[in-house]
């Protein structure tokens, strides 16, 4: 794992040379990683905290490193020396990767000395609210796609080495059956999947030359592209010859390839031409600028596919390129003393909530499905005796009575002292932690245009502890 410890914002680093002019570097801070509302999805995936782990336990300033910042001259000598034994020494609580989480829920909480957890911010947003991104573009993707099979075929568009290893991977956490990424799929035990390009074709003298010559290197994994020169008129046709002269070797083809024009309708006549000549088993694999909205108009017009190749759109997530997450102060202890902390605006949107928090989600017991999830204060617990009124947290008007149900808390404990205590786990297995995740919602909270609503609400004792923080803040203004 390299070593990203500059891996910041300038800020954070002119913040811990405060904290450590003014003797705050050892208070104990809690901090918040969470996401704001926005517009393409309802909730997210979360990913990225293994990668997370691993940069918090490499986290040290080497010779070079402190080098660097005495030629910014923004820093004493005594503050650079002390950087020379710098490790991070906190806790991580996070939400699993794979789980389904609401805006305004942590995905991450960190707690250590205030200096270690201002220095990661920038770093830990950027590792988890990337791979959260893609994740969650990836299950919009598959959720389209389905029953039909997504591989991640992004490497080329993405913004970078990492964005494209990373991104590769949390598409898979998010549903995707592989990629065509070879460094990744070599990092992530992954198998690595892909066919051949038009140039292949365009190399040889004819496209069945190309075909056979394809088939002769893989007969056991024949699958060809057909719409170098014309789809129907040539490449199914010359596809469906040599299929003949795989059938006569005793090989079974797999499929072709789709990568241009109307795939609806390709796909359909292709179809028909592989089944009259006896391939009906034959897959046909389709990609070119696809996304969730373009898959559903497929599906909605009977396309014949049964794999799709997303590439530009999954790995940049094109309606939405960056997601809103934030990382928040929400606990200080200082001189023995906890200090519940929050942002306060006059954009609701921008407000946080206090305190060391946890978040409970409500299982119906009938039928296990999800029914609402509560952000409370840690320590707190809930009745599952009794019914509990769910209140929206600013529309408090709004309320909904559940009864019959259990209650799971969402967190993991994924570092302690600085020490790695999360277990790893393969990206598949992640995928199936998604997989269940997600099953625990109704269709209806899946769905991609205009969602149920989810219910979150604070637990009674965090919504008090909002108020009384706004109440005291706003008579500190008004003296």
């Amino acid at each position: 794992m390299r070593n990203l410890t500059l891996l910041t914002d300038f800020y954070e680093l002119t913040m811990m040379y405060g904290y450590f002019r003014h003797g705050k570097k050892d208070e104990i801070a809690t901090f918040d990683l969470f996401f704001r509302p926005f517009d393409e999805s309802n909730f997210c995936i979360a990913a990225g905290l293994e990668q997370a782990v691993q940069y918090l336990e490499n986290l040290r300033f080497t010779d070079e490193d402190i080098d660097y910042l005495r030629s910014t001259e923004a820093f004493e000598e005594d503050f650079l020396a002390s950087l020379k034994d710098f490790r991070f020494t906190g806790s991580v609580r996070a939400v699993p990767e794979g789980t389904v989480v609401f805006p305004y829920e942590p995905l991450v909480i960190v707690t250590a000395p205030i200096s270690q957890a201002q220095l990661i911010e920038a770093a830990l947003l950027n590792i988890v609210n990337h791979q959260t991104l893609i994740a969650t573009k990836a299950r919009r993707v598959c959720y389209a796609a389905s029953p039909a099979s997504v591989l991640e075929f992004g490497l080329r568009r993405a913004q970078g080495p990492d964005a494209a290893i990373y991104g590769a991977r949390a598409a898979v956490i998010g549903g995707c059956s592989s990629t065509s990424n070879v460094l990744c799929a070599k990092l992530f035990g992954l198998p690595p999947k892909g066919t051949h390009a038009h140039s292949w074709v365009m190399s040889f003298p004819t496209e069945l030359d190309a075909f056979k010559a394809y088939a002769d290197a893989y007969p056991d994994n024949c699958l060809l592209l057909v719409d170098t020169y014309d789809t129907l008129d040539s490449g199914v046709p010359n596809a469906i010859k040599t299929f003949d002269y795989l059938t006569a070797k005793g090989y079974k083809p797999v499929g072709i390839r789709l990568d241009s024009g109307d795939l609806a309708y390709l796909s359909k006549e292709a179809r028909k031409m592989l089944d009259a000549a006896g391939y009906t088993e034959a897959k046909i694999f389709a990609s070119s600028d696809i996304d969730e909205y373009v898959l559903e108009s497929l599906k909605r017009q009977n396309a014949k596919i049964d794999i799709f190749g997303v590439g530009t759109r999954l790995i940049t997530s094109n309606n939405t390129p960056s997601l809103g997450g934030v990382y928040k102060l929400s606990n200080l202890v200082s001189e023995g003393k906890s200090y519940p902390k929050m942002k306060i605006s006059d954009n609701p949107v921008k407000m946080t909530n206090p305190g060391v928090k946890t978040v409970f989600r409500l299982f119906d017991k009938a039928t296990d499905k999800a029914i609402a999830d509560v952000i409370a204060l840690l320590g707190e617990t809930i009745d599952e005796t009794k019914p509990l009124t769910i209140t929206h947290p600013v529309e408090r008007w709004k309320t909904k009575q559940v009864s019959n149900f259990y209650a799971k808390e969402l967190y993991v404990d994924a570092m302690a002292d600085g020490k790695r205590t999360l277990p790893q786990k393969s990206v598949y297995q992640l995928q199936k932690d998604c997989a269940a995740s997600l099953d625990g919602f109704w269709d209806e909270y899946k769905r991609l245009a205009n969602p149920h609503d989810y219910k979150v609400d604070l637990s009674d004792k965090l919504y008090e502890l909002k108020q009384q923080l706004i109440k005291e803040e706003r008579k500190t203004v008004a003296k």
